[in-house]
């Protein structure tokens, strides 16, 4: 636990957080990341931190926000993907104005990151969000000199090879915003995007074995989804499958709350599958096969069952009465809560202006 972790809040820092301008933050449906820096943009303000948000206009925090954009632009995804690069360079054109930059945004956002970090001698700080894959890895390794990186699972830190991290920030949630279950009703849940990476067939499949009520929420509104739910789940659908798309908040915080397990059948490996600590948050356990980040987050036998495949997350369903539910809250409040999650960056800033005073001292000792 880092509750006792030595603060900075007596330094104050002027932080610049670079979010994506796709969705709104928080995101007001779908959007992992968004949710992340939002978490992170308040809880830094309440620490006494200045605090710039880049976002877009529909954004709603306690931060300076600053937005390129007047609303999220997911929608021009497809038309226009250098929107990111667009927003981040607002950010980076002021970067004399902060402390550190923070950049939780994508590819091409890392390069103006990296000029302005050897330009200006400015700290900047990337979050990884993502995998390491082959046509990314090389791009990132190239930037290691300049970027102080971040990443969000010891599996994730892993598979960047040849990148020396600042630090591992899992992600977070704010906890009492999770209303806590020791009772459940007589369903199943699994929430993600409708894809194969997600495992909604997977999903259906295993509550179909079972003869067990499934309740499905998740995005699917993009072509592909849309050709995946039509060719993969709708097929298999039965009486005992009720899919609700996407939910508000609160409509979302009562089927975790309510469900008797969460299924995660993850087909790749994810850095950090947010939902699994929202679900037990609540109280509910989950099943899981054994990918990318899981075993990190998934106490097997304590708050749920790590398995290999669908085979055994049928075996997992029918022993989840074994899971006490206040044992999955307790393992969200000790690692997974707003402030050890805010703490854990403080620590992390701390460290960046660190080796960044010893980067500059580097600089005016070669140049003499």
């Amino acid at each position: 636990m880092l509750s006792s972790m030595r603060k900075i809040a007596s330094q104050q820092l002027k932080i610049a957080l670079i979010a994506p301008p796709w969705f709104p933050v928080p995101p007001t449906g779908y959007g992992g990341i968004e949710l992340v820096v939002s978490i992170l943009a308040e809880g830094l303000c309440r620490r006494g931190h200045d605090v710039t948000l880049f976002a877009s206009g529909d954004s709603v925090t306690q931060a300076r926000l600053v937005s390129v954009f007047d609303t999220a632009t997911f929608n021009k995804l497809k038309e226009n993907v250098h929107l990111e690069n667009i927003q981040s360079l607002a950010a980076y054109e002021r970067a004399g104005e902060f402390d550190i930059i923070h950049d939780h945004d994508g590819y091409g956002s890392r390069l103006l990151g990296a000029l302005t970090s050897r330009l200006l001698a400015k700290p900047v700080i990337a979050t990884m969000h993502g995998p390491a894959e082959p046509y990314s890895l090389g791009f990132y390794q190239s930037l290691a000199s300049d970027l102080l990186f971040v990443a969000i699972s010891e599996y994730q830190r892993s598979s960047f090879s040849g990148i020396d991290f600042l630090a591992t920030i899992p992600n977070a949630i704010k906890i009492n915003d999770y209303p806590f279950s020791e009772n459940a009703d007589d369903y199943l849940l699994f929430v993600g995007r409708m894809s194969e990476e997600k495992g909604a067939r997977q999903a259906v499949s295993v509550a179909n074995k079972l003869g067990k009520k499934l309740v499905m929420i998740g995005k699917c509104s993009e072509a592909n989804e849309i050709k995946y739910f039509n060719e993969y789940v709708k097929p298999i659908l039965g009486n005992n499958t009720e899919y609700l798309g996407e939910v508000d908040l609160a409509t979302k915080l009562e089927l975790y709350r309510n469900a008797e397990c969460l299924l995660f059948p993850i087909q790749w490996p994810e850095p950090f599958g947010l939902v699994m600590i929202e679900s037990m948050a609540c109280g509910t356990p989950v099943v899981a096969i054994r990918n990318g980040s899981v075993p990190e987050i998934v106490h097997h036998g304590r708050t749920g069952f790590i398995v290999e495949d669908e085979e055994g997350m049928v075996e997992a369903v029918k022993n989840i009465e074994g899971i006490e539910r206040l044992e999955c809250r307790k393992r969200v409040v000790e690692e997974y809560n707003e402030e050890v999650f805010i703490d854990r960056h403080e620590l992390a800033y701390e460290n960046a202006l660190t080796l960044n005073g010893q980067r500059k001292a580097g600089l005016s000792a070669h140049r003499l």
